[in-house]
């Protein structure tokens, strides 16, 4: 790679810092406007006030939010979240209790949606304006347009209600075969796999259409190369950079719709215990959360920036 490239890259993970610092302000300082007080709600309403007033001291909430924004930042950076307030527990054993689930269920539905989507998207670009790329365009636009809790409630309503082959919430602790895999994870995946999965064969065929309508594809049909082989061969290889945009979009709704997925079939995850955290007005827990999600969105952004970089060859030599 030329120097340009290494520092277009520098550049990406700069801004990514930066913007994850600005993120960090907005989550703290948003949380902080949230009604009510976590050491009332930790007393109970009967509590006196002297009795919340010495809590509030001992938890640190009577120090300007400046003065517990830069701590907290400086925790973050130590990798130490805090301690909750809901259950005096530090975060990090709570996150770590949970993340393994919520990994689990983005692995399964990464593992699922993005050849799915790719064989999608790659087929209808291939028979462009036929009788399946139509099929396809018509079924997509009608997925993405239903909100993934209604996809939820209504898969609860038909495979656990109605014909009763699955069950409504998801005990992933109790696992102990392949079958019992299947039914525990098949209907928070199918959820996040239904709009996923549109959302990304769409951005994968506009990617190769839009390579395809180029001169060298052009060029290549009137050499007598084959649609499919001018596809997979030609087109595809330099669509990588706008598809793997496409792929961390996609899988960055999963940080969106696993809250929702995860409340509705009780999962749990990071997403359900943020949940709970914002029930029992939990800051630092929700916080930490918060910060967890948004770490993982730029992650992903940064990582489809970098393939697109490394992928485009006037990036690499100019």
């Amino acid at each position: 790679m030329s120097y340009c490239s290494y520092s277009l890259i520098g550049r990406r993970v700069l801004g990514s810092l930066v913007t994850l610092l600005i993120v960090s302000l907005l989550v703290f300082f948003v949380t902080a406007l949230l009604p009510g007080d976590a050491a009332q709600q930790a007393l109970g309403q009967f509590a006196t006030p002297e009795q919340v007033a010495a809590l509030r001291e001992q938890m640190g909430l009577n120090q300007p939010a400046l003065v517990r924004y830069l701590g907290w930042l400086g925790g973050l950076l130590q990798g130490e979240l805090g301690i909750s307030l809901s259950n005096q527990m530090p975060i990090t054993t709570l996150i770590g209790d949970r993340l393994h689930s919520s990994l689990m269920l983005a692995g399964v539905t990464a593992l699922v949606s993005v050849p799915l989507a790719l064989g999608l998207g790659i087929a209808s670009a291939m028979y462009r304006g036929g009788r399946l790329d139509r099929t396809l365009s018509v079924m997509t636009l009608s997925i993405v347009a239903v909100p993934e809790f209604l996809v939820a409630t209504l898969a609860v309503l038909v495979f656990a209600v109605q014909l009763q082959w699955l069950s409504a919430l998801t005990f992933a602790h109790d696992i102990h075969t392949p079958l019992e895999f299947l039914r525990a994870y098949a209907l928070p995946v199918g959820t996040l796999c239904c709009v996923i999965v549109a959302q990304m064969a769409r951005m994968t065929r506009a990617a190769l259409i839009d390579q395809m309508d180029s001169a060298y594809i052009e060029m290549a049909r009137l050499k007598g190369v084959s649609t499919i082989r001018a596809v997979l061969l030609h087109a595809l290889p330099n669509a990588v950079g706008p598809i793997a945009n496409a792929v961390a979009l996609s899988l960055s709704y999963l940080l969106g719709g696993v809250v929702i997925v995860e409340t509705i079939f009780n999962y749990p995850g990071i997403a359900q215990l943020m949940v709970d955290g914002v029930a029992s007005r939990d800051m630092p827990l929700i916080q930490a959360c918060a910060m967890l999600f948004c770490c993982a969105y730029l992650v992903l952004i940064t990582l489809a920036d970098l393939c697109a970089i490394l992928s485009n060859p006037r990036l690499r030599t100019r």
